[in-house]
């Protein structure tokens, strides 16, 4: 059994259960046809006896009177008439009935003579003050009706056409039901083989468990289409990326191979080694950072954050001169998120205000409330964004001046920023004007405090 597919097995159990509830249908039949062919002869002994009731009487010589209607035997019920000391006055016993039976007034009861079984009723009629008469009703118990011996024959015939109509019409049905799930099987397969992650499995109508099933696996298939994704943009992003400090390492090698011959030399050589390395360093800790956002596997602690306490903080906490970051924090503003994340958010801006601001310029902090939103702002007074490339800012490894590169890093912070910011619902906006500054917004909502 356990090597039969989930359709077979499904068709043999359907078909074992339809033959036990016929077997038992059958059964229920056989019983309850019998107690109703006895209720029905009782019903008729009844019936017969106390119609002749009404037709016996006495005369004024005290002699028995049966009227025209009397009858003595009707449909198997024999009527007879007894006197009062219980002898035969009028009917005629049926030939089988041998039993001594004594009278018992209105009660209808089984009675075995000859190996027969015979249904009694008896009735005392009182004629007078003084004389009355049993009147006795006798039926032969009936067998199995024939209607019902006919039907049991009929079914034992019908009965395997019917068990292999049942079979087919349940491997059909099976058959149909599990469309869905050899169609998501096929497609999975076909995606499997073919590599194509980008495939979805059809989902059924409805909301049954193959359509359930079917969004799942195309959850699955998305979710592993992200992570396959996220792995070859890393990929990519850290070879471009290394390969100019690889490059200058390499060449510092080199360098320090053929030239390295005094201490200074070879400390400058070092020196380079070192910067090249770190820069490598923060390079990767960046994007394994944002991958991590990408794929949703960042260990996010989720808290309920005093948001104004942890922007002026941040801004205390800077190297910078107090009078070139300035705050402006609306105090007792919370908010529901990871608190690591938000002060890289706002470190991240912070920075990015002084790699790009003039010299001896300006960083200014706010924090407000605006209707449903939470706005947490960043404005410098630097060289400002061109229009054309202010929706490129978000994107990794862009950089509005690649001449200020070494300054500015690899142009992955605002990217970063934006991957937090979407991580907890909110949204950023840039308003730049070049040669003025640039603002940068976190719009976060409201009922995420709740």
């Amino acid at each position: 059994m356990k090597r039969l597919n989930v359709k077979v097995r499904i068709t043999i159990w359907y078909t074992l259960l339809m033959v036990l509830m016929a077997a038992l249908l059958m059964g229920f039949l056989y019983l309850v046809s019998g107690s109703v062919s006895t209720q029905t002869a009782m019903d008729q002994l009844e019936r017969t006896v106390r119609g002749n009731l009404t037709h016996v009487s006495m005369d004024e010589t005290g002699a028995l009177q049966l009227q025209e209607g009397f009858t003595f035997s009707d449909n198997g019920v024999y009527t007879l008439v007894y006197s009062q000391n219980q002898s035969l006055l009028a009917g005629q016993v049926p030939v089988g009935f041998t039993a001594d039976e004594p009278f018992q007034n209105g009660l209808t009861r089984p009675v075995d003579s000859g190996g027969t079984r015979y249904y009694v009723l008896d009735f005392y009629l009182l004629l007078s003050w003084e004389n009355g008469v049993w009147v006795r009703g006798i039926l032969e118990a009936p067998e199995n009706p024939q209607v019902l011996t006919n039907f049991m024959a009929i079914a034992l015939i019908v009965l395997p056409a019917f068990i292999l109509l049942a079979a087919l019409g349940g491997w059909l049905i099976a058959r149909r039901a599990f469309r869905p799930l050899d169609q998501i099987t096929s497609t999975a397969a076909a995606i499997n083989e073919a590599a194509d992650l980008s495939r979805r499995v059809d989902v059924p109508a409805g909301n049954n468990e193959f359509a359930r099933l079917a969004s799942t696996f195309n959850q699955m298939f998305a979710r592993l289409e992200q992570s396959f994704e996220a792995e070859q943009q890393f990929t990519a992003d850290a070879s471009h990326e290394l390969r100019t400090p690889v490059a200058v390492i390499k060449s510092a090698c080199e360098y320090a191979e053929k030239y390295g011959d005094t201490p200074e030399e070879q400390r400058e050589t070092l020196a380079m080694i070192h910067r090249q390395a770190d820069k490598m360093s923060h390079l990767i800790g960046q994007l394994l950072s944002i991958t991590r956002l990408d794929q949703g596997t960042d260990s996010a602690r989720w808290e309920l954050v005093d948001l104004s306490a942890l922007a002026d903080e941040v801004c205390r906490e800077q190297p910078y001169p107090p009078q070139r970051l300035i705050r402006d924090i609306q105090p007792g503003l919370t908010f529901r998120g990871d608190r690591a994340l938000l002060t890289r958010l706002l470190q991240n801006l912070i920075d990015n205000g002084f790699k790009y601001g003039k010299p001896e310029g300006h960083v200014w902090v706010s924090l407000t409330r605006s209707g449903n939103e939470l706005l947490l702002g960043v404005k410098d007074d630097g060289i400002g964004i061109p229009a054309q490339l202010q929706d490129k800012v978000w994107q990794r490894f862009f950089q509005a001046d690649p001449s200020r590169s070494e300054k500015g890093g690899a142009g992955l912070g605002l990217a970063m920023v934006d991957q937090i910011a979407r991580a907890h619902g909110g949204t950023m906006t840039l308003e730049s004007i070049p040669g003025l500054g640039s603002t940068f917004t976190l719009h976060l909502p409201v009922q995420a405090t709740e």
